[in-house]
């Protein structure tokens, strides 16, 4: 994928993610300050703006990095900071590519994974983001090319739908005790839906 066909794709995948800020403002606001649809927003519409001011021959490592600022920028918001480490994360294991590979997506996949793993200072089952995107990661290691994104989509699903009965053990939602359980992680959701997105961007 060159880096002009994946500035079309993510075009279109951030366009349907904003889609999604009512449910994510209602999902945040039962257990946290009700912020992430204002970031979700704020941060798919600056991405979109950041990716049209690139020059056309931008490669897949110069979007990711224009991407993280973006979103960064536009929201400082915790959650937009794990995003922006993903990106970057993503953007140094591509750095020298021209066009992304399947072995290059999981690569980028992985070393995304790790940042934030590392960033939050979260394992899975602490009901974060984590719960979503480290199974994603291990069914795309797992999958085929044709049916990665499917793959991770439903190791997403399962994640979450796995941890909505725990208690949160970070983040704001840790706060609640007893009373964050049913309630799915909204992060992981988030990341749900931007997966969830990108498969109809590309279908």
């Amino acid at each position: 994928m060159t880096g002009d066909v994946l500035r079309t794709v993510l075009d279109r995948a951030f366009e349907i993610l904003a889609e999604s800020e009512d449910e994510l403002r209602d999902l945040d606001a039962a257990v946290g300050d009700g912020d992430l649809g204002v970031t979700v927003r704020g941060g798919t519409s600056a991405a979109r703006q950041a990716m049209r001011s690139l020059a056309e021959a931008a490669t897949p490592a110069e979007i990711f990095r224009a991407l993280a600022a973006a979103i960064s920028s536009a929201n400082p918001s915790s959650f937009a900071a794990l995003v922006a480490t993903a990106l970057l994360a993503a953007s140094r294991s591509v750095a020298t590519s021209q066009s992304l590979t399947r072995d290059d997506v999981v690569t980028m996949a992985q070393q995304a994974a790790a940042a934030v793993e590392k960033r939050c200072k979260s394992a899975l089952g602490d009901k974060t983001v984590l719960d979503a995107l480290i199974p994603s990661v291990r069914a795309l290691e797992a999958a085929t090319s044709e049916e990665g994104l499917d793959a991770m989509i439903a190791a997403a699903r399962r994640g979450i739908d796995e941890t909505t009965p725990n208690v949160s053990r970070r983040g704001r939602a840790a706060w609640l005790g007893e009373r964050a359980q049913g309630h799915p992680d909204p992060g992981a959701v988030a990341y749900l839906r931007f997966l969830e997105a990108l498969q109809r961007a590309t279908s």
